[in-house]
């Protein structure tokens, strides 16, 4: 992560607004740096996991937080611990999950940014805010990974004194998950389009297969087109096959063309076994 690594600044939640010269230099660029990375999700070797932890880690340098965490909901709904700055937090946003309570799950079901003071997490939170006391937090911010009304997770902010964020700093944290959303939900469209062009051309070579052992079972057993395909089906349907591996078979010579001529209870020499 480069610049973006290491420990966190010693003011977490100073204004943007009031700081000036290298430091406000500094800090466009760490965020301009940011942004390339959340919206670079094209690489061959993209990985899910190392892309929040990269999210979680930008948030605590650029947003002057403790500790950050991101959480993605599952195929069900619920949310799961994707990626964090730190084990504490891990812990913490493990026991979020566990109690059902905490700003991180109301973030994500309210589709808002939920931020709150140590006094008002222990009203708002009862559970969860002695656990993140204890692990040394103080004021909490979540705001959701959202693009339009899809909601897809969220991210969590903690500071270790009682200093909320900025106006400025929540609109930062919503444009680093806003972001980081729509990366996710291409990079998920295109991986999804790629696998849909994969079967689609898988579907036309086993076309093509089929096609060709029509063909020459057609020719071989002076059959029609249409009844060499139900040899083909009635032959993968009773040996509990695919259509596709059959065909291809009958095409590799590995089957022979008399093989599906015969009915379950013939000989091999092809007469019809006994009527019943």
């Amino acid at each position: 992560m480069s610049e973006l690594s290491g420990a966190p600044p010693d003011r977490p939640g100073g204004q943007w607004e009031g700081d000036q010269g290298d430091d406000v230099i500094r800090r466009e660029r760490l965020l301009a740096r940011a942004f390339v990375r959340l919206a670079d999700t094209l690489a061959d070797e993209f990985d899910v996991v190392d892309f929040l932890h990269g999210l979680s880690v930008d948030s605590v340098k650029i947003l002057r937080a403790e500790a950050a965490s991101v959480m993605l909901a599952d195929a069900h709904g619920g949310l799961r611990l994707v990626a964090s700055s730190e084990e504490r937090m891990r812990l913490l946003e493990l026991f979020e999950i566990q109690s059902a309570q905490g700003p991180c799950l109301d973030a994500f079901g309210s589709g808002e940014a939920v931020q709150a003071s140590a006094a008002e997490s222990r009203s708002r939170w009862p559970a969860f805010a002695p656990r993140a006391t204890e692990a040394g937090f103080q004021a909490v911010c979540a705001v959701p990974l959202r693009a339009h009304s899809d909601v897809i997770g969220a991210l969590n902010l903690f500071r270790g004194n009682d200093e909320r964020f900025s106006d400025a700093e929540l609109e930062i944290a919503r444009a680093m998950a806003q972001v980081a959303t729509i990366a996710l939900i291409q990079e998920r469209a295109l991986r999804e389009r790629s696998m849909l062009t994969e079967q689609l051309q898988a579907a036309l070579r086993s076309r093509v297969v089929i096609e060709q052992a029509k063909g020459m079972l057609a020719e071989h057993l002076s059959t029609t087109v249409d009844d060499a395909f139900q040899l083909l089906n009635r032959y993968a349907r009773d040996n509990n096959r695919k259509l596709t591996d059959v065909a291809r078979d009958i095409v590799d010579r590995k089957l022979s063309h008399e093989a599906l001529a015969r009915r379950p209870g013939d000989d091999p020499a092809g007469r019809p076994s006994p009527a019943r």
